[in-house]
């Protein structure tokens, strides 16, 4: 992975942590790591926990951040939500609601537009 997208991927989910704090989630992870991927933020919105994915990019380059959601990366994140929740007890998360959130983050470092689609896709 290039240095210019690792940044841009960790300045996306900086925003989008920052985001979260202030609509009131509970931030648990930051980039949970299994065995076939990641999952960029874990969260708890009330009893509710949020798988967020998080795309930041320009829109007048390469079109809208959301179309590099596709149906490969949203099997993906289900089998890792999946390893999670099976693992939840050891990370001491009790809920029995979830739901899988998208954050972008469309601009750039210097002026940039955060949208929010909480229940963006499902099992």
């Amino acid at each position: 992975m290039s240095s210019n997208k690792t940044n841009k991927g960790k300045w996306g989910e900086e925003i989008a942590v920052q985001y979260l704090n202030k609509k009131g989630f509970q931030i648990l992870f930051r980039n949970w790591r299994a065995e076939r991927g990641d999952i960029d933020i874990i969260a708890l919105d009330g009893n509710c926990l949020i798988f967020v994915e998080v795309k930041a990019g320009t829109t007048e380059l390469y079109g809208p951040p959301e179309l590099k959601i596709t149906k490969s990366k949203k099997k993906q994140l289900y089998k890792l939500a999946s390893l999670f929740l099976q693992q939840a007890n050891n990370y001491q998360v009790q809920t029995n609601s979830y739901r899988f959130d998208v954050v972008i983050i469309d601009g750039t470092p210097h002026k940039y537009k955060v949208r929010h689609y909480p229940n963006a896709f499902y099992l």
